[in-house]
């Protein structure tokens, strides 16, 4: 067998009125054994046959047939035509037809050998020196092989030099088929990649003159034709992983994040549910972030620190209450109050919105490592509790918002949002960054950058506050002192935020004067709600002028709940024969006058 690489063949055979029946089935024979030497298939070498005379017929073609036994019996079916020779008609139609990609051909690019052998016993009776020169210099290898009768100067006008190599002169047709046994030798050749050092990287693939070199799967051929680059099927972008995608040699797959499980359609992903596989351990709720969970109380009660267990707890400093002022706990509840002229709104938690003027208000939150996933979420509900106080507009108060860690994030500017629900959609929508903490190198970013006109500041000229909240919960990693003094300088109102760890020198240093008023500490993230009233108060001067409504105990719903108390606890006393019956209707009759007193007076 042939086995120096694919080849695209196609034989074109001459069925004149001079070959004569029994010379004709000795040209079948010719092709039927050169076909046995080869390696068919549609990935090795692929034949074609057309025979022609005063016109040319297309027995099959080179996508036709993958089989040998398949070709052997169309060659054994072939019907001569028996007219004239026209084999520059013949030539121009391997050139234009048999030779194109649509009837079977691999690409030029591929470099498989394109071999066309020309069987012919007479003169040609129309011209083949200009038709044969165009389809060599398509690329078309050409062997002509006459027969008896055949013109040589035609056979050396049609073949591809070196003319030794590739013309043929048969004295016989009795004699072809011995030829056919010495032409599959020249067909087949000196394997190239065997005979010399050819330098591919990956696999060489020998052809009847030379060789070219193929890459593995997943590789390009280099420029140099030699060394092969693997294919980055990533690069394209067409790939729609949502969150990353590997490349994998011609191919790719992708893959999620840390905390996240690539769904069925192996693209898109979904955060891991960690709750779901029932070993928190939490006593109230659990609640699911990337890379694990955190427990979580029910409202009045507070996560002690073992991080898994409640208890209760001033439900003011316990939950998100959502009074809008000021929050007064009760036994087991809580009511919220409004500044004095304010009134309470009918959800029983808003008041008046901060009216005190139009601002620019920038505020810069710690997202290193120390803060800690859960507790991030509960620093962006201060960020929202922040904007509720707000009157969010193009021409009110705008907002942005800026996260720092080892580097610094604009997470939108001033300009980006226009009402408190795109920005409170945003702020939920903000990534951990982790890392350390750069206070000073996010000071610098909020002055050169945040406050700037081009993202959404207002002119200095337009005589709009500049107000920039600090929030962090540790010791910065850089110096903050020339920052801070920048800050102020440039008319930046700065407040500072101080959680857990925060150093008290460094937030002072970041607050403007009088530093008591701009600069506020909580101990725990669970407990800062506090910190937004301080803030608000300080931004809406106004709105602490009120007083918080005081009640005296000796009001009537005061005295009537003392007196239901104790009927109650008298009333278990006796039961218990510690008191005497009479005694019980005295205090009980006392305590009647009274109610009758506090009521003449009202």
């Amino acid at each position: 067998k042939c086995r120096t690489g694919p080849l695209d063949i196609v034989f074109v055979i001459d069925s004149s009125r001079s070959v004569r029946p029994f010379e004709f089935e000795t040209m079948r024979r010719f092709m039927v054994d050169i076909i046995g030497s080869l390696d068919v298939g549609p990935n090795a070498t692929r034949v074609g046959l057309i025979q022609y005379s005063s016109q040319v017929q297309n027995i099959f073609s080179l996508k036709t047939f993958f089989t040998r036994a398949d070709m052997e019996k169309a060659i054994n079916s072939i019907v001569p035509l028996a007219q004239g020779t026209m084999t520059g008609l013949a030539i121009q139609y391997v050139m234009n037809v048999a030779f194109t990609t649509q009837e079977g051909a691999r690409p030029l690019h591929k470099k498989i050998p394109r071999i066309a052998i020309i069987v012919t016993d007479g003169r040609p009776q129309d011209r083949v020196t200009e038709v044969a020169t165009q389809a060599r210099n398509a690329g078309i290898e050409i062997y002509a092989v006459g027969i008896q009768r055949a013109d040589m100067n035609s056979l050396r006008a049609m073949a591809s030099p070196p003319l030794e190599e590739h013309v043929f002169l048969v004295e016989s047709f009795e004699l072809i088929q011995q030829f056919g046994k010495q032409f599959q030798d020249k067909l087949c050749g000196v394997d190239m990649c065997v005979a010399q050092d050819h330098g591919c990287q990956h696999s060489c693939v020998s052809t009847p003159s030379s060789f070219y070199c193929e890459c593995n799967p997943g590789y390009r051929l280099n420029a140099d034709g030699k060394t092969c680059s693997p294919i980055d099927a990533c690069a394209d972008g067409r790939h729609g992983c949502q969150h990353q995608c590997i490349s994998t040699r011609g191919s790719y797959s992708c893959h999620c994040r840390a905390g996240y499980h690539l769904n069925q359609d192996r693209r898109s992903c979904s955060m891991i549910d960690y709750c779901s596989f029932r070993n928190h351990s939490c006593q109230h709720e659990c609640v699911s972030i990337p890379n694990g969970h955190y427990c979580r109380c029910h409202s009045g009660f507070t996560l002690q620190p073992d991080a898994r267990s409640c208890r209760a707890t001033d439900l003011c400093n316990g939950v998100d209450h959502g009074c809008e002022f000021k929050c007064v706990s009760m036994e087991g509840s809580y009511r919220c109050v409004c500044p004095e002229g304010q009134q309470l709104q009918a959800d029983g938690k808003a008041c008046t919105k901060c009216r005190a003027g139009h601002i620019d208000l920038v505020m810069v939150i710690d997202g290193s490592k120390s803060v800690r996933p859960q507790n991030f979420e509960l620093v962006k509900q201060f960020v929202n509790g922040i904007v509720d106080l707000l009157e969010v507009s193009p021409h009110g108060t705008r907002v942005g918002l800026v996260q720092y860690s080892s580097r610094v994030r604009t997470e939108f500017p001033l300009n980006k949002y226009h009402s408190a629900d795109e920005i409170k959609k945003a702020v939920m929508e903000m990534e951990y960054m982790e890392k350390g903490t750069m206070t000073g190198l996010a000071l610098k970013h909020m002055v050169e950058h945040s406050f700037s006109e081009l993202e959404g500041a207002r002119p200095l000229s337009h005589n709009v506050p500049r107000i920039g909240l600090v929030f962090t919960d540790g010791r910065s990693q850089d110096d903050i002192s020339e920052w801070a003094r920048r800050a102020k300088e440039s008319g930046i109102i700065m407040f500072a935020v101080g959680v857990g760890k925060a150093v008290e020198e460094e937030l002072r240093a970041i607050a403007s004067e009088p530093v008591e008023q701009h600069f506020s500490y909580s101990a725990d993230f669970t407990t800062m709600t506090h910190l937004v009233e301080n803030f608000k108060l300080n931004i809406c001067p106004e709105e602490g002028k009120g007083v918080t409504e005081i009640r005296s105990p000796c009001e009537c719903e005061a005295l009537v709940q003392f007196q239901t108390n104790t009927v109650a606890i008298l009333q278990s006393l006796t039961e218990k024969n510690i008191l005497w019956a009479p005694s019980l209707a005295q205090l009980t009759a006392r305590l009647e006058g009274l109610e009758k007193q506090m009521a003449n007076k009202k």
